[in-house]
């Protein structure tokens, strides 16, 4: 079905602007290899990924049963799961794009159809789009949170994932995971990049600024006090594009601002406004484009609130959009889009841009399995060297799955409660907490859990476990907080992760309630009651404040896996929710 621009805004705004593209590019499909004939269209191709999370080769990867949504975001994308998700966006059931899209019949398909991602597929497919395009008629943009998640990343300091990203030809980038590297190192990597880092929301602080240590880096603006370049303009199929980079607002309050003391961050929506005025004013671009790392309800909001933007390509949420969303503001309208995580899609959008405007649009967001794409050599052997001195490592068998192991969701996941029942019984703990990351990759039933699947699951720069008493009150305040991270109706304040993972722990959680009123209910397993003032033991990690005294989350869960063999969930910690009655973002 071919559908202009302007009917596809008609019809959203009748939509609600939540995402529907009617007749659906998969709703056509009638074969697997249907994925791959993305016809030629415009004059410009965008090719966008995001959250890879440096996973190289292969994984299998779940998606959530549960997302919700609240305010105004509630019944609208992203906060769509299962069937009413394949309905919205004209899905067919038990096809291969429901299985891509969502968590139905997962163990079944997934056997079926086999891993998704991989660096060297990533590659082929890539590589194929731009040949059909022609030479210099596309553009490859990566979204962030790409050098790290995986053994190899942490031991090499992100160094893998640039290497990978220059054969991969990323042309521009911003970050947020990046940014758990030291200073030093990211500047490091930064300059090994081949294509350019923006990020128009970073700057440096006043301290810093008199004697700033990165004063001789390229991207470093010392009159605007940016710490890197906030956009570069790149000519694509004769069209100058300007690239508009957001790196993730709240990185110094979700990681650790020891790593990076001298920048600061934040959405910075007035500067963003400013800059789209200079870009659109200084340098002519046919096409506006933002290159975000805000979350997906972030860009809805600023897409509102920030005019003369075309195009904002998304990440930091994982939200694997099959259509963008329109939004409206006073300059126009503004696509919104996100593209998945784990190296799980690549988005494709081409464009047609005449007359110093966007005239007309398609977007295809690819799944990318790795049975139906052929493996780059020139990829594949890259990446086999750099794993090289880690394979006896990361290949260590350490149990057996007896069901399939996720994490992703908004409270809690089976990997995860490995993670929480592996803090619990090594440190002697009532009760764990586990941070709610959206990474990690899935482990199928009867598959062995190596070292390589725990270090997906755990590979951060801050791992030290802790072992400490805290009051029941203290308790509560940490899921308040963070529900509130989750749930808060306005965009801004949300920083785009799931809940804390729990165990040990239940609880009743009203998403729809105000800060300090989500949580209530608290009980201990065996349905003792938590008390406020009363002192129970707790075992976590991955604190972002002073570093904790505990070896490191891997160390720890790889011995409880050793020590059982066989895992199987014995408890999943999961809330009861009250007040999500029909919310379309939960099922299961």
């Amino acid at each position: 079905m071919k559908i202009s621009r302007r009917e596809f805004v008609r019809l959203m705004g009748l939509a609600g602007a939540a995402g529907v593209l009617p007749g659906s590019a998969f709703s056509a499909m009638k074969r697997p290899g249907d994925l791959y004939e993305i016809p030629q269209f415009g004059n410009v191709c965008l090719m966008h990924i995001t959250d890879c999370h440096a996973q190289l080769n292969p994984i299998y990867f779940r998606e959530p049963n549960v997302n919700l949504g609240v305010g105004d975001a509630l019944g609208k994308a992203p906060h769509l799961v299962g069937e009413l998700l394949l309905k919205h966006f004209h899905i067919e059931p038990d096809s291969i794009a429901a299985h891509a899209f969502s968590y139905l019949n997962f163990d079944q398909a997934a056997q079926q159809y086999g891993r998704v991602g991989g660096f060297s597929h990533l590659a082929s497919l890539v590589k194929r789009l731009r040949a059909e395009r022609g030479d210099g008629n596309s553009l490859l943009i990566d979204g962030g949170d790409t050098w790290q998640g995986s053994g190899t990343a942490y031991w090499t300091r992100g160094k893998d994932m640039v290497g990978a990203c220059n054969l991969l030809g990323v042309d521009v980038m911003t970050g947020h995971w990046e940014f758990t590297y030291l200073d030093k190192e990211i500047i490091e990597n930064i300059g090994e990049f081949q294509g350019d880092f923006v990020a128009q929301n970073i700057g440096v602080n006043e301290v810093a600024m008199f004697d700033y240590k990165f004063a001789d880096f390229e991207g470093f603006n010392e009159d605007e006090g940016l710490a890197f370049k906030p956009y570069t303009i790149k000519q694509v199929g004769g069209v100058r594009v300007a690239v508009i980079g957001q790196a993730f607002p709240y990185t110094p309050i979700a990681n650790p601002q020891r790593f990076i003391p001298d920048w600061t961050f934040g959405i910075q929506d007035e500067r963003m406004q400013k800059m789209v005025d200079r870009v659109r004013a200084n340098e002519a671009p046919d096409l506006v484009v933002v290159l975000s790392h805000n979350g997906m309800d972030v860009d809805l909001k600023l897409a509102s609130r920030v005019s003369g933007i075309d195009v904002i390509f998304g990440g930091h949420t994982h939200d694997g959009m099959p259509a963008p969303s329109v939004v409206r503001n006073k300059g126009g309208e503004t696509l919104v889009t996100n593209a998945g995580s784990n190296g799980k899609f690549l988005a494709v959008m081409d464009l047609d841009v005449r007359g110093g405007k966007l005239q007309d649009f398609r977007y295809r967001l690819v799944p990318v399995f790795s049975n139906m794409l052929p493996a780059d050599a020139e990829m594949q052997a890259y990446i086999e060297q750099v794993r090289a001195p880690y394979k006896e490592k990361l290949e260590e068998k350490l149990a057996v799955a007896e069901e399939t192991l996720y994490r992703r969701g908004n409270f809690n996941g089976t990997f995860d409660q490995v993670i929480c029942d592996a803090l619990r019984s090594v440190n002697d703990a009532q009760i764990a907490l586990s941070p709610g990351f959206r990474w990690g990759t899935t482990v199928l039933p009867g598959q062995t859990i190596t070292m390589d699947n725990v270090m997906d699951q755990t590979c951060i720069t801050y791992p030290e476990t802790y072992r400490r008493e805290m009051k029941g009150s203290d308790i509560k305040a940490i899921l308040e907080d963070v529900s509130d991270n989750l749930f808060n109706v306005d965009p801004y304040f949300q920083q785009g992760g799931d809940m804390v993972r729990v165990g040990g722990l239940d609880y009743v959680c009203e998403p729809n309630q105000s800060i300090g009123n989500r949580i209530s209910n608290m009980t201990l397993d065996d349905g003792t009651p938590i008390e406020a003032d009363k002192n129970y033991v707790v075992a976590g990690w991955a604190t972002v404040g002073s570093q904790s005294p505990g070896r490191p989350i891997w160390e720890v869960v790889a011995d409880y896996l050793r020590d059982r063999k066989q895992i199987k969930i014995e408890k999943l910690n999961t809330p009861k929710l009250v007040g999500v009655e029909g919310n379309p973002g939960i099922a299961g």
